[in-house]
């Protein structure tokens, strides 16, 4: 299942769970971040129970990406025990995504 993130959930739902988040910082004018959707739907169903997969849109929800510097999109960020532990810019395969997500459990 991937999650719908935003400025009003990101503190329980990416910064206070028990599991590693990646939250996919994107804007539905970006063409890499549509691109990237179809790959980012299936990462969430594939580390479901590991990893909690989301999207935050960029341009609904400004503060979030202003504090994590997020400048371009899509931005991929992998938090662990509420802090940002690894950040990937860019559109990329199935598989260097899903090696970099392995890297982080």
């Amino acid at each position: 299942m991937e999650y719908k993130f935003t400025e009003s959930n990101f503190q329980t739902e990416v910064l206070e769970s028990d599991i590693p988040v990646l939250v996919d910082f994107y804007a539905d004018w970006c063409g890499p971040c549509k691109m990237m959707g179809p790959i980012v739907d299936a990462m969430a169903e594939k580390f479901e129970g590991k990893m909690k997969i989301g999207k935050l849109n960029v341009d609904d929800n400004g503060a979030v990406a202003q504090k994590y510097r997020v400048a371009s999109i899509p931005t991929f960020i992998i938090f662990k025990g509420g802090e940002p532990v690894a950040t990937y810019l860019g559109a990329m395969s199935s598989e260097s995504l899903e090696e970099k997500l392995n890297q982080v459990l």
